[in-house]
């Protein structure tokens, strides 16, 4: 994976990690469940974008070096089962 993916996926993981922080305050603080489940699905959102950029990033790689991938245990059958556990 190269830097500037990472730090893109990093990023997200943050923005979740601030967005779950979030919740957390606003369920002591006693605010409106509309408003805390308007962030929960923002940081539901966040997680889900890093985890499909990365594993799009794995799948990359796996077509640019087949034979490193299926060395490494990564199929198609693999890389199927990976994506369900995502969707």
């Amino acid at each position: 994976m190269n830097d500037e993916l990472q730090k893109t996926i990093l990023t997200r993981l943050r923005r979740a990690e601030g967005q779950v922080r979030g919740v957390q305050s606003m369920i002591e603080d006693g605010r409106d469940c509309a408003e805390v489940v308007a962030q929960f699905s923002a940081a539901i959102r966040a997680v889900e974008q890093a985890a499909y950029k990365y594993f799009a990033a794995t799948v990359q790689e796996c077509a640019v070096h087949p034979d490193e991938a299926a060395a490494s245990g990564y199929t198609t059958d693999r890389l199927e089962k990976l994506f369900m556990q995502l969707a």
